[in-house]
Parts: structure tokens; C-alpha cells; sequence
């Protein structure tokens, strides 16, 4: 058999093909079938909303670019709350946090409902009352994605997360069509109230959800500290890093699938409200195709030969939408640009999932987020401009080659290999020995430890030590160094320094199983009679940088 490592084709190793068996395995536990039922229904709402919405925004406008920001209006708010999101969800009652989420964009919905009926709507306040709902969803997405694999075993993760993406593509294949009609026979406002009733569902089933009691933390985080410690994380983290740069390669381009489709529709292809409905479903029904494909993909290919086989899908859709202006030959085109929609962006999310502990599951999402409706609402501005200014054509074109240009860079930034992680906590660090217990806001704090090192390995043991300071930079240290004593050269010293005596206890409740490993590699080369000593110091000065409680 050929190594994942050697051959990026191949499925990644044996226990994923198993896990990977079906894509409906996790609708085996109750509590995530609810839950997704629930879901399906409000994304069903949501995608009503999203082709309504559009379809009016066309309707009090012509100009190409405010249709585009609609598009703008819905990501642009995950720049500013996603990742103070992600940090509130991984310290407060992600349940609690969902409610609160669910129940604001329900009065959002309501609100934009009633100016509507009253034909009080224009392009400012459809763009005002978009952008409220856009903060809730940035604030609900962090939460409810983190929450998936506390309703899941791990080996059913990937199915999970495939069901996830199933719900809302199922939601945006019969939405914009469903969202069609509904304006035909009963008029935009109608959908708008609809989608407020879908919220109702995914309330009703959280509050009756009674949250497994969580393992209490020595020291709450506060939501700064929380932050810091999310993207100091993603910056030490190459798998977290992959996904983000894939991500920032793709998303920017394959946006104008969403955000001219609309003017294409409309302007270019002559289409009433339904038939826009119905090409705009057709890449939800693409996607749902898609995630039943998808299983057997993961089975045969790794996720860097399946992404690679999307990303080409996606830029020949941008290719035919420019060239194409037969309805029958769109909706095949489409449907396929759907399929590699949702296989690219449930690789992204899962190799994301697999890549990074519960600790800070929700902040690393909420950087996903920020990467991906980022580029979703940049890009989107973006192609709105080129098209009212080149045209459609010369928009659809240019994302196309913008796609196909990343292409090369999937072999330096892959996706597999976190499906091997073991990230449950190992908790294997000692208790610090102290006579004088510190203060949590104490610091900055310094701790070394000694080895005693073969000179002929020291090669090697610097090598094995390079994993290990990642780690240290990663899960709380600003600071870690490796030093060798010129007058002993069997000596070495590895020194690391956190802000605060919190951060540091946070430290030892952060390591992993993995990171246990990778610590005794390098501890194997350590020869002394003793293991190494650890020592722990406070400054004895003012902080050299502000504590984080």
C-alpha cells in the first residue's frame, strides 16, 4: 500500500474508509437527528429568505453592484463577530448562546416581514435588515458547528459533518425554488415570515436539549484571553493553517457563482422568479447529490485528490456560465458546480474538525468562518464591480482562471493526515510544585527543563524538539526556546514563557494525546539518571506584557 505521504490520491488509511461507510451513520444518535431535522427545516427558510431577498433587492434596483452586496451584506458581518463568537462559545453554554442566536435573527426575519407587507422596504433597509441577519448567523455558526462532535463519536464525525452540509444544501436545492413560488402566489413578504417561523423549529429543540455538564476549568477563560489564545493557536497550528489557506485559494473566486447569479438570471438569461428559483436550486440539488457521492470518494481518495477534482468542477461552471445561455444545459451545469460545492467545503470543514481540540473547536471555526465569508463578501463586492463595468461574462471568465490558478499549491497545503490526531485530553503534565501558591493573574511565568542529551544525537533531538515548541507556541506560550550549554555540550535547556500563571495552568489541561507522543520522542534521547527537571519561575518585575485575566 502507498502512503498518504507519497501519494495524494489514495484514501488516507483504512479506519476512515470504515467510518466514512455512509454518509447517514450519525442519524443513529437521537439527540443529532433531532437536532438536524430542526436545522434542515430552518436552512430550508433560510435559502427562501436568501432567493427572495435577491429577487427583491433586483426588483428595487437595477445596478448590478447593490445586488452584489447582498451577498456582501449576508458574510461581511463574520469579519467583526465570528471570532469573538468562536471565543464566547468555547467559554459560556453553547446551548444558551444558540437560543440567543435563533431569537434575534427570528425578530430580524419578523421585522424585514412587516416592512415589507407595508411596501416599506428599500434597497437601504433590505441591505441594513441582510446585514443584522449576516451578525446572527456569524454569531450562531461557531456555536452550532462546535457542538457536532459533542452529539457524535469521533467515527462518526466525518458523517456528521457531511450531514451538515447535506442539510443545507438540501435547504438551498428546495428553497430558492420553494422561495420562487412563494413570491409568485403569495409575494416576498410571505417568504420573509416563513423563514422567521423556520427559527422556531431549531428553538423549541435546543431548549429542550439538556446539555451534558461540561468538565469544570480550574480558571474560567474571559473572552479577550480567549481570542489571543484562538489565534495564537492557528498561527502554530500547520493543519488549522491548510484549511485556511485552501480556503482563502477557493472561496474568493467561486463567489460569483452567488453573487451574479441573480443578474444573470434577470438581466442575461430573461428569467422570471421562479425560473431564478429554480437555478439557484439546482446547486443546492447538485450539492445534495454530492453528499451522498461523497462517502464513497473518502473511501477510494483522499481529500486533497477529491478538493483538487472540485475545484476543477467549480472554475468549468464559472467557464460555462459565461458561455452558456440555454436553460436546460444551465441547470445541468449547475447541478454540478453543487457537487463540487459541497465536496470542497465539507473537506474543508472536516479536515478543520479533525485538526484541532475541543478547547478551541469553536474558535477555529469561527477563523474558518471569518477566512470564508470574508472572501465570500470581498469577493462577491469584487465581481459585482467587474461585471457592471466588463460584464457578466468577463466576470464569470475571470473567476474561472482565479480558480484554476490555485490549483498547484494543493501539494504544499493538504488536508489529510488529522484523521490520525489523537486530541482527547492526556493530562500527563505534573502539577507545578510551589510553596507559594500564585496569583492567576501573575506573570509573565518562566519554565525550563533540563535534558541531558548524547552529543552524537543532538541533531536529532533539536529535530524532535521543533515539534515540541510548536506545541508550546501553540496552546499558551508567547515565547519558547531550546539552548545548549557550551561548556557541557550534553546539556540543553528548553525554556518557554507565558503571560500569566492562569495561561500556564491552561497549558496542562490543553495537551493532548498527540502531543504526548511527539514530547516523548524528543524525551527519548534525554540519557540522564534523573528525568529532566522543571522548573517554574514568576517575574519578579512589572509584567513585560499585559496579563490575559
Amino acid at each position: 500500500m502507498v502512503s498518504t505521504h507519497e501519494h495524494w490520491g489514495l484514501a488516507a488509511n483504512q479506519d476512515a474508509a470504515t467510518a466514512d461507510s455512509s454518509a447517514w451513520t450519525a442519524l443513529r444518535q437521537p439527540l443529532f437527528r433531532t437536532l438536524w431535522i430542526a436545522s434542515l427545516t430552518s436552512n430550508v427558510g433560510t435559502w427562501m429568505h436568501e432567493a427572495a431577498a435577491g429577487w427583491l433587492m433586483a426588483s428595487l434596483t437595477s445596478s448590478p453592484v447593490l445586488i452584489a452586496l447582498m451577498q456582501t451584506a449576508t458574510s461581511i458581518p463574520a469579519l467583526v463577530l465570528a471570532l469573538p463568537a468562536g471565543a464566547l462559545a468555547d467559554v459560556v453554554d453553547r446551548r444558551k448562546m444558540l437560543l440567543f442566536t435563533q431569537g434575534s435573527m427570528l425578530v430580524v426575519a419578523v421585522s424585514l416581514a412587516m416592512l415589507t407587507f407595508f411596501d416599506l422596504t428599500s434597497p437601504f433597509i433590505l441591505l441594513i435588515l441582510t446585514l443584522a441577519i449576516g451578525a446572527g448567523a456569524a454569531m450562531n455558526s461557531p456555536a452550532w458547528q462546535a457542538t457536532t462532535p459533542e452529539l457524535v463519536p469521533r467515527s462518526d464525525l466525518p458523517s456528521a459533518v457531511t450531514l451538515t452540509g447535506l442539510g443545507l444544501n438540501f435547504g438551498r436545492a428546495l428553497g430558492p425554488a420553494l422561495g420562487g413560488l412563494a413570491v409568485a402566489l403569495l409575494g416576498t413578504w410571505a417568504v420573509f415570515l416563513l423563514n422567521a417561523l423556520s427559527f422556531v423549529s431549531v428553538m423549541a429543540v435546543l431548549y429542550r436539549w439538556r446539555r451534558q455538564p461540561q468538565s469544570p476549568r480550574r480558571i474560567r477563560e474571559r473572552v479577550p484571553s480567549a481570542i489571543r489564545a484562538g489565534i495564537r493557536y492557528a498561527r502554530h497550528s500547520p493543519p488549522q493553517q491548510a484549511v485556511l489557506i485552501r480556503t482563502a485559494l477557493l472561496v474568493p473566486f467561486a463567489s460569483a457563482l452567488w453573487a451574479l447569479l441573480p443578474v444573470l438570471a434577470r438581466y442575461k438569461l430573461g428569467l422570471d422568479s421562479i425560473g431564478y428559483g429554480i437555478l439557484f436550486g439546482c446547486l443546492g440539488a447538485g450539492a445534495v447529490l454530492g453528499a451522498i457521492v461523497l462517502p464513497p470518494m473518502r473511501r477510494r481518495f483522499s481529500a486533497d485528490f477529491s478538493m483538487a477534482c472540485a475545484t476543477i468542477v467549480i472554475a468549468m461552471t464559472c467557464l460555462m456560465l459565461a458561455e452558456v445561455r440555454n436553460f436546460g444545459l444551465l441547470i445541468v451545469v449547475m447541478s454540478a458546480g453543487g457537487a463540487a460545492w459541497i465536496t470542497s467545503t465539507a473537506s474543508l470543514n472536516l479536515a478543520l474538525q479533525m485538526a484541532v481540540p475541543s478547547w478551541v473547536r469553536a474558535r477555529a471555526l469561527a477563523i474558518y468562518l471569518v477566512i470564508f465569508q470574508s472572501s465570500m463578501a470581498l469577493g462577491s463586492l469584487f465581481w459585482g464591480t467587474v461585471a457592471e463595468h466588463f460584464g457578466v461574462r468577463v466576470a464569470f471568465l475571470s473567476a474561472a482562471i482565479g480558480i484554476t490558478a490555485g490549483l498547484p499549491l494543493i501539494r504544499r497545503y493538504r488536508l489529510t493526515g488529522s484523521e490520525e490526531l489523537d486530541l482527547t485530553p492526556s493530562a500527563h503534565w505534573p502539577e507545578p510544585t510551589v510553596l507559594i501558591k500564585p496569583r492567576p493573574e501573575d506573570g509573565p511565568v518562566l519554565v525550563t527543563v533540563e535534558y541531558r542529551i548524547d552529543p552524537t544525537q543532538a541533531q536529532n533531538f533539536t529535530m524532535a524538539m521543533q515539534t515540541v515548541r510548536q506545541q508550546r507556541l501553540r496552546d499558551g506560550a508567547f515565547r519558547a526556546n531550546l539552548y545548549s550549554d557550551p561548556a557541557d555540550p550534553s546539556r540543553y535547556i528548553e525554556t518557554f514563557v507565558v503571560d500569566s500563571w492562569a495561561e500556564h495552568l491552561r497549558q496542562h489541561e490543553r495537551v493532548t494525546v498527540s502531543d504526548r507522543l511527539a514530547e516523548e520522542q524528543a524525551l527519548a534521547f534525554h540519557v540522564g539518571d534523573r528525568p529532566p527537571a522543571m522548573s517554574h519561575f514568576i517575574s519578579a518585575q512589572a509584567s513585560e506584557i499585559p496579563a490575559s485575566d
